[in-house]
């Protein structure tokens, strides 16, 4: 049975991939969104609140994991996020083979993956895409979201593979620096290209 081509979707924080991977979603093509996953199993009766209570106690509540309070904890601790990371990832393996499943018609699925290089998941998908910016649209994206601050954007920044490295590893590069219209024809373009050659 074939199974659908995935492409790898990563970018690093404020270059615009979520708003990429709905331009995938929005051309019919199946996506797999990490963050949401972990969302979704981190809130009130997700599957992975328990665990995480148990491993770091006081970090959940009536809403679920307190997503502050833990990542006060992981944040800048390398083997309390290591043990984090034990819970999660195969959680999200499941999901993810579960996504494929569902999707085993598809021609081709996208797994929208915020350390996809940095974690070593380029191995498990067939192309990748790197979503990119000019540095100071990053900078201006990311200070612009509630809450964030220079210091939060700067360790966030320091945990990812430096843009140009990923650009470098990357099959295909979409450039957010331009219009809507303008990224949603790369998009679209990198679409008819992978499905030309699938024919």
């Amino acid at each position: 049975m074939n199974k659908p081509l995935i492409i790898g979707l990563t970018g690093s924080i404020g270059m615009g991939k979520s708003t990429v991977a709905s331009m995938f979603a929005d051309d019919g093509i199946p996506v797999f969104c990490a963050d949401a996953a972990v969302h979704e199993m981190q809130a009130a009766g997700g599957d992975l609140v328990h665990a995480i209570e148990a491993a770091f106690p006081g970090t959940t509540g009536a809403n679920g994991v307190d997503r502050k309070a833990l990542g006060g904890i992981v944040l800048g601790d390398k083997d309390r996020l290591a043990k984090l990371e034990l819970i999660i990832h195969p959680a999200v393996a499941r999901r993810r083979a579960e996504f494929l499943q569902q999707n085993a018609s598809a021609d081709m699925v996208v797994f929208d993956i915020p350390l996809l290089f940095e974690k070593g998941g380029q191995a498990h998908v067939d192309t990748t895409v790197v979503v990119s910016a000019p540095a100071s649209v990053q900078r201006g994206r990311v200070l612009a979201r509630p809450g964030m601050t220079i210091d939060r954007f700067e360790h966030i920044f320091a945990l990812q593979m430096n843009d140009a490295d990923k650009r470098a590893r990357a099959d295909h590069v979409i450039d957010t620096g331009t219009s809507l219209t303008e990224t949603r024809a790369q998009v679209r373009k990198i679409i008819k290209s992978l499905r030309a050659g699938l024919a």
